[in-house]
């Protein structure tokens, strides 16, 4: 799954929490295009309203799922390796920043001068820096509301400084391959030339250990993924029957990815703004993938994107992995 800290999912970003009818008209465009595709589908970046947002924080503790209490143990025992990589007195970007509990390591161990956190989410961004300030008081913390897949611009207050872009939580995994070499190269046009980026990757694994971090014995992750059709049903007046659709999260080994679907237990039709949508017994609505890399596999994709290894870190397990990259 994705970033604790960053409420993203398949690389894309929360939806707009603000409930505007703006908001509302994309996720209902959404939807009917995904549900209407072949294989059905739905965008990931719609897990997270309110409920669903609390689900996730319950699933990063569960004992089954160790991809944030990994990257945290690498960032805090790793941070002064870290910081003897990156330059002093940079900016550090963050990339779909919510909660700021990673970047709160990194802004300990280094002598960042800024700290730019990017999320659709401004009241939220706006929220975090007010605390953040006070914990950091010489610290320049400047919010940028932004889709951060997007182009976006830097505040012109750290043009000057050296970049450190920063993309913690495995969220690289939920792309697309050919969506994370579009992602990798757009940061590297917003960052600069000469610009760092740590980044996390969850790793390959004993097959058994990823099947129960996405199946969790108290249920919880299925519930976040039903949430989803929860959701369509209470914002956009579908009449989906969450009884009648299970959770299953499956590894694909020739893809080197997690799935996570959303099952038809039985035949079926469900209704959402006048279009009706056929299920059959076994028929699944995709709503997630998170691809697992090898730390060669994940080099040449940073190399086919523009960026320079530098270095990488990893648990003892070699579960997850904290990434360096230079352009």
């Amino acid at each position: 799954m994705m970033n604790p800290d960053a409420a993203t999912f398949s690389g894309t970003p929360r939806s707009n929490e603000t409930g505007s009818s703006e908001s509302t008209r994309t996720f209902a465009r959404d939807a009917i295009a995904g549900l209407t595709h072949h294989p059905k589908q739905l965008p990931p970046k719609y897990f997270y309203d309110a409920a669903g947002s609390e689900l996730f924080e319950q699933i990063t503790r569960l004992p089954e799922y160790y991809p944030t209490r990994t990257e945290l143990g690498i960032l805090r025992d790793r941070s002064a390796e870290i910081a003897s990589i990156i330059p002093e007195h940079a900016a550090l970007v963050e990339f779909g920043a919510g909660a700021p509990t990673k970047a709160r390591l990194l802004l300990a161990a280094c002598e960042f001068a800024a700290y730019v956190p990017v999320d659709i989410s401004g009241d939220f961004l706006n929220a975090q820096a007010r605390g953040l300030r006070k914990e950091f008081p010489h610290l320049e913390i400047h919010p940028v509301t932004a889709d951060f897949t997007a182009p976006f611009h830097l505040p012109d207050q750290v043009a000057a400084m050296p970049k450190v872009g920063f993309f913690p939580g495995s969220t690289l995994g939920n792309f697309e391959p050919h969506e994370a070499n579009r992602f990798l190269r757009g940061a590297r046009d917003i960052l600069g030339k000469g610009a760092y980026m740590l980044i996390g990757v969850d790793l390959e694994k004993n097959e058994r250990r990823m099947y129960e971090a996405y199946n969790d014995a108290a249920g919880v992750t299925a519930r976040f993924n039903l949430n989803m059709l929860a959701r369509v049903n209470r914002e956009l007046g579908g009449n989906f029957d969450l009884a009648a659709f299970a959770h299953r999260a499956i590894y694909n080994r020739e893809r080197h990815r997690i799935e996570m679907h959303l099952v038809s237990k039985k035949p079926q039709t469900a209704r959402l703004h006048g279009h009706s949508f056929a299920f059959r017994a076994g028929e699944s609505i995709h709503t997630e993938s998170s691809y697992k890399y090898s730390i060669e596999r994940f080099n040449a994709l940073a190399k086919g994107s523009g960026w320079t290894p530098v270095a990488a870190w990893t648990d003892p397990e070699r579960m997850f992995s904290v990434h360096a990259l230079v352009c």
